[in-house]
């Protein structure tokens, strides 16, 4: 598995990581027996690092991979996450340093390499720039001082001129951004005429600040399989991020990509997605979601392929455009 250095934190990651998420939902809903075996087989190929959040079945996630690494005798790099008190007034120091000590005794760890803000920034919905930096971020670096985290995180989704603004300030490590075929956004070495170009310059600025860039959504929830049906254990219904405005017109523009795969560029939707996913130098590490090891092992042989050559880049933004 080939490994890139994650931006200014200086570690080396898989450019395949491991995403313990809901929507492929194994390290939520998973019998503990396939948990660990998809697992070990992550390792076993040179996947080395792990997202988690509490979010993720209400904390299930946390506590099936602690146990399942403690089976393994595994320390991977682990990267979980925090979501800030809906409530107001709301105490955002103590809401983080409450998030990361549960997260820690669920994982069963004295630390986390990563920890990283779930929520969007500069929206109703989510918080303004003045709380991170006035409240969050001190907390944050108390918290690194103290040893329970290496490295600080965003989630980057929200208003872009917030985004832009953290972003610039240099006091982050690492950003996670919707990336995939669907939504090929902002990364400068992709070539013109893709949809999403308004981003494009947000993810240069990450990168030239040294951000370490983690990509989510590559599969955009499952669509870009171009399947509808959904695994047992799958989240049954995912609202796309960045992308359409549900998840049956995501598929829909999915399936369009299907010429690529009858030309020979890739064994499926499925690899054409992955390998799209880590063709991004600026990339770090795509996260893979899957919902049982069969399909990891099949994500696993995608990203093994490397990434996809410049003529099938153009040739997906030619079927986009079309």
């Amino acid at each position: 598995m080939e490994q890139r250095v994650l931006g200014r934190t200086g570690l080396k990651v898989s450019v395949l990581g491991y995403g313990a998420g809901a929507v492929g939902g194994l390290m939520v809903r998973g019998t503990p027996a396939e948990q660990e075996r998809s697992l070990a087989r992550a390792f076993e190929a040179g996947i080395n690092y792990v997202d988690t959040a509490p979010a993720y079945g209400n904390g299930a996630s946390e506590e099936n991979l602690g146990r399942a690494l403690a089976a393994l005798g595994a320390r991977p790099l682990i990267g979980t996450k925090f979501r800030l008190p809906a409530a107001v007034p709301r105490d955002i120091p103590g809401a983080i340093t409450a998030s990361l000590e549960a997260s820690l005794r669920r994982l069963g760890r004295d630390a986390v390499d990563l920890l990283q803000l779930h929520d969007p920034i500069g929206l109703p919905e989510g918080y303004s720039l003045t709380e991170l930096l006035g409240e969050g971020l001190p907390a944050l670096h108390q918290l690194r001082d103290q040893g329970k985290c290496r490295f600080l995180g965003i989630t980057a989704l929200g208003a872009e001129p917030a985004l832009r603004q953290l972003l610039e300030a240099g006091l982050i490590d690492t950003a996670q951004f919707p990336f995939n075929a669907l939504n090929p956004s902002w990364l400068a070495s992709l070539p013109p005429g893709l949809p999403g170009q308004d981003f494009r310059q947000l993810g240069h600025l990450a990168a030239a600040q040294g951000v370490g860039l983690i990509g989510i959504r590559i599969l955009a929830a499952g669509a870009l399989s171009g399947e509808a049906g959904r695994h047992p254990i799958a989240m049954p219904e995912v609202a796309p991020i960045a992308s359409a405005g549900d998840y049956a017109t995501d598929l829909a523009h999915a399936r369009r990509l299907r010429p690529l795969v009858e030309e020979g560029h890739a064994a499926s939707l499925a690899e054409l997605a992955i390998r799209f996913a880590i063709t991004p130098p600026e990339m770090g590490t795509a996260l893979i979601g899957t919902a049982s090891p069969e399909q990891l092992d099949q994500a696993i042989a995608a990203a093994e392929r490397g990434p996809l050559p410049p003529p099938v880049l153009e040739r997906i933004a030619a079927v986009l455009m079309a």
